[in-house]
């Protein structure tokens, strides 16, 4: 049925109809979470080997003793382990505790008290430093930025990655434009890889912003493909050599998706420059990584053809429940209700409601049993300009408990799009 073209009669029968569905599926008393793109236990399960992998011996291949102070950089295999996941050299790759949002939070306030070469470069000692996000995006990247009291800009989005043209007329037009955040592969929440053109255009930036403008590269989701024949990400790196810009990027990663979510280790690259420079503040706040986790989690991948292996079992757990969400959203929906993403790896589903429905789809839902993330969480400030974003996570619940909460959410958007029609 057309719903713009449906009679006022077929309109009520319609939500009636809904009505009598979405009271059904509230009177079950559902208590279904699809917040957050966590792995479930089953993935966690492919790397209980991690305890007790040491078997005693703490000895990493450089001969250092994983159990003792020092080793700000992190020890030389699991730096080698980034590097090869990030597409960088050993000698300009860190790793550095369990979380990479933890680290990037670190870069960020390094950069804006002490400055990226001396506190005359400090972001706070801008009039209103700003932050490009790309939108919708990660709402912990936004909630730093916000932290550290730096304005955000938002930037659209589409398949292949920021409007780059957008990016670069609002750098020109503003000195005090400090940096860009970025997920390039398998953006959080869209699922988008960014093009060739795009990356080329982003390592290039350094030349038209002013000289402590930092791109934050968080390759997240690296690794995280939910096909076989994946599409290969450009190297900022290399292509930031080719323009000399390579210390406008940081970039980031970790295994906390690989390996156990709570206990991966993280990594980060940039240039000698930039790494010496946050060392300063990395080395009052600590004396050394988690050099025994990272000899664990080595052991367990020690190069990217064994990580390649470990992430096909992720692949093989995750890859039903995608197929699952675009096949129960291709059977029950159509543009009229929604619009969504097709992603082929990360932990997402973007959907987008008609305008100004949103909120309404997620109050409905969490009613009826089903909490989704909160509306306007993939923008800054929590304001999604459209009201129109639902940011789906597929990955932890069992599939048929997913199969449950699909069918909830698509009641509550043609429930409420039906009603928003009406009005």
């Amino acid at each position: 049925m057309s719903l713009n073209n449906a009679t006022p009669e077929a309109l009520k029968q319609l939500e009636q109809t809904l009505t009598a569905e979405y009271e059904s599926l509230k009177s079950q008393n559902l208590s279904l979470d699809l917040t957050r793109g966590k792995p479930s236990s089953e993935q966690l399960d492919l790397s209980d080997s991690l305890d007790g992998i040491l078997d005693g011996e703490f000895i990493d291949s450089a001969g250092v003793d994983t159990r003792n102070y020092g080793g700000l950089r992190g020890i030389i295999s699991a730096r080698q382990l980034g590097a090869d996941l990030l597409g960088t050299e050993v000698a300009q790759t860190m790793s550095v505790g369990n979380s990479s949002l933890n680290i990037m939070y670190m870069v960020m306030l390094n950069n804006y008290l002490y400055g990226c070469r001396g506190k005359d470069t400090a972001w706070g000692e801008l009039k209103a430093p700003k932050m490009l996000c790309p939108v919708p995006g990660y709402d912990r990247h936004f909630s730093i930025t916000e932290n550290l009291g730096i304005e955000m800009i938002n930037v659209d989005m589409d398949e292949n990655g920021p409007d780059m043209d957008q990016v670069e007329a609002l750098i020109k037009a503003d000195s005090d434009i400090i940096g860009i955040w970025c997920v390039p592969k398998y953006s959080n929440p869209s699922g988008a890889t960014y093009s060739d053109d795009v990356v080329d255009r982003i390592a290039a930036l350094g030349k038209i912003a002013n000289s402590s403008f930092r791109v934050m590269w968080d390759n997240a989701y690296a690794v995280h493909d939910l096909i076989e024949d994946f599409k290969q990400l450009a190297n900022i790196f290399e292509r930031c050599k080719a323009h000399g810009t390579e210390d406008s990027v940081w970039q980031f990663a970790s295994t906390s998706k690989v390996t156990h979510a709570g206990s991966g280790i993280s990594f980060l690259s940039s240039t000698e420059d930039n790494l010496k420079n946050f060392e300063k503040l990395l080395g009052v706040t600590t004396i050394g990584a988690d050099k025994v986790n990272q000899l664990r989690t080595v052991k367990l991948l020690p190069n990217m053809d064994a990580t390649y292996a470990h992430m096909a079992k992720h692949r093989a757990i995750l890859a039903p429940k995608f197929d699952l969400v675009l096949t129960e959203l291709n059977n029950e929906l159509d543009s009229q209700y929604a619009t969504w993403t097709k992603p082929e790896g990360g932990y997402f589903v973007s959907l987008d409601t008609q305008p100004n429905l949103a909120k309404t789809v997620i109050a409905m839902s969490s009613e009826a049993g089903v909490v989704l993330t909160g509306a306007g969480a993939p923008f800054p400030y929590g304001k999604d300009p459209k009201d129109c974003n639902i940011r789906i996570a597929p990955s932890f619940p069992p599939t048929n408990e997913l199969k449950v909460a699909l069918s909830v959410l698509i009641v509550c958007i043609k429930l409420a799009t039906v009603r928003q029609v009406m009005s």
